[in-house]
């Protein structure tokens, strides 16, 4: 099986192409990534044919993408969606991309297309465990599904899109209130009736996963005075903040004011209102109170079921990995890539002890399960700038963390976070003067002195490498406000007397963070007669 693969989204606004490198266990690292604005579909009704303008930019569009392919040695994988389905000139179209492009186009269904987005927003987001319903606005249609993990309960495609909607309803992206009324006039009577039975599965999660969405609630977050994100992927917006960039965005008439707007896009300005309209008119139908938005979409959903299809039926049987895996799988992946020889096994023993650390201590410090995934990553990768320099690693592996395009799963706030328990894991802990742990809120402040001073107690236990705290066992005396963690040791506890006192010397930050004081104790463990290990 090749070990790279490439897939093109071609779409009635954008062209998309994603070149990934594969794994035996269904992950995928991008290595190349282009987009391009071909607006191959137009008009405000059907459809009906893409012009000979049109169809020259979509197959120049296709040459320029399988060249890139050709760099890495990928096989292109192309799917069309509503522009060229619902063509009636769409095989002269189809010809030409393999005459000329030598790209062979696939047409999927609208259904179709929502189950492939699904895939791909699985990758991107922790939403495996929870049933959620998907929106993503195309230039032509917008796809609609309601899922939980890799099973499609729901899904429509409609013909409702940025492109289609101004061209009915805003010519040249001109906006006015009148025409706003009406829009918003049509879009409640279309979608009420195609998307109550999407309301009635009921869902945990509302995700959008199109350009256009990405933009308005890039738009709408800008708005509401938050920094931008190093990322939109897993960016959270409410409603509220959604209406509120639904005005600004109409209310500069032109595409020209609207570029003013802070986070406006310049090559989508003209759509951005036809798009917001749908956007809140959707979640509206729907009861949804905020979105999450998703940047992985269709390209990724096509690489991935190339992926399980080169795998066979046998592999494919066993689904998707659940998203803890997918998490953990990405993170042993930058772990491999960066760390130093020796490193992984000590990174996995250490971070095991602090999460038998925090499993232990849950009623001093009262942090939910979303901990236990950021201390585990931030353990795992705590030293991985190494791989830059050894002086001030700590410093190296937040920056690596921050910047790596390696993760699967997580959210920019919760990368930060583990950028933060990262760095901490040694030398001074978290300060004011620190912008980016000032950026934080209280909570999350909280949340990483609490997860560092632990991981650095951790990383203490196993100071030799040689994995000779062998488990911990923790007791909270209340009378005493302390927390004693016994560390197992071999009945010769001089052997761990490195350890003993390296945990006891980084005990600072725990306890400022947890407001107790903490003892290390060794726990020697014996051997029984017939060889077992039991405690002393």
């Amino acid at each position: 099986m090749t070990d790279v693969l490439a897939a093109v989204d071609i779409g009635t606004n954008s062209f998309h192409l994603v070149v990934a490198r594969v794994f035996a266990d269904r992950r995928f690292e991008v290595i190349a990534s282009e987009k391009e604005m071909i607006r191959l579909g137009s008009g405000s009704g059907d459809m009906k044919e893409l012009t000979p303008a049109a169809i020259d930019r979509g197959v120049a569009c296709l040459q320029r993408f399988r060249q890139v392919a050709a760099i890495f040695g990928a096989p292109i994988r192309a799917v069309a969606t509503s522009a060229v389905r619902e063509a009636e000139n769409r095989d002269l179209f189809l010809d030409r991309c393999l005459e000329e492009a030598g790209v062979a186009v696939e047409v999927i269904s609208g259904v179709e297309e929502a189950r492939l987005i699904h895939l791909g927003v699985l990758q991107a987001l922790p939403v495996y465990d929870k049933q959620l319903v998907l929106i993503d606005i195309g230039g032509g249609s917008t796809e609609f599904l309601v899922g939980k993990a890799e099973e499609v309960l729901w899904a429509r495609s409609l013909k409702v899109g940025a492109i289609r909607l101004t061209e009915r309803f805003f010519p040249n992206g001109v906006t006015s209130p009148a025409a706003v009324a009406e829009c918003r006039d049509f879009l409640r009577s279309f979608l009420a009736p195609n998307l109550a039975e999407a309301a009635s599965y009921g869902f945990d999660v509302a995700v959008g996963s199109s350009g256009t969405i990405e933009n308005v609630a890039l738009v709408a977050a800008l708005g509401a005075g938050r920094a931008e994100p190093r990322s939109s992927n897993g960016l959270t917006v409410t409603t509220t903040e959604i209406d509120a960039a639904v005005e600004r965005l109409v209310g500069a008439t032109t595409p020209t004011a609207r570029n003013a707007i802070a986070g406006v896009e310049a090559k989508r300005s003209d759509l951005l209102p036809a798009g917001a309209l749908l956007l809140q008119a959707s979640l509206k139908q729907l009861g949804a109170d905020h979105v999450v938005v998703s940047t992985f979409a269709l390209r990724e959903g096509v690489l991935l079921d190339s992926l399980q299809e080169l795998q066979g039926a046998a592999g494919a049987s066993d689904g998707l990995h659940h998203l803890s895996d997918l998490r953990r799988g990405s993170v042993l992946h930058v772990l491999d890539r960066y760390g130093e020889p020796g490193d992984r096994e000590h990174a996995i023993w250490s971070t095991e002890l602090a999460l038998q650390i925090f499993a232990q201590s849950r009623a001093i410090h009262g942090l939910d399960d979303r901990a236990i995934d950021y201390l585990e990553a931030g353990g795992l990768l705590a030293n991985i700038g190494r791989c830059i320099a050894h002086e001030a690693h700590h410093l190296h592996s937040a920056y690596l963390v921050r910047n790596t395009d390696h993760f699967a799963g997580f959210t920019s706030h919760e990368i930060e976070l583990i950028a933060q328990i990262a760095r901490y894991h040694r030398k001074s802990g978290p300060k004011s003067k620190h912008p980016e742990f000032a950026s934080l809120r209280v909570e999350d402040q909280r949340l990483v002195r609490c997860l560092a001073g632990l991981l650095r107690i951790a990383i203490g236990l196993d100071r030799g490498y040689a994995q000779v705290i062998q488990g911990v066992f923790c007791r909270y005396q209340a009378e005493l406000n302390q927390l004693t963690i016994g560390a197992r040791v071999p009945s010769d506890s001089t052997l761990a007397s490195l350890e003993l006192y390296t945990a006891a010397a980084r005990t600072e930050l725990a306890e400022q963070a947890l407001g107790v004081q903490i003892r290390i104790t060794a726990e020697p463990l014996l051997r029984t007669a017939a060889g077992s290990v039991g405690q002393g």
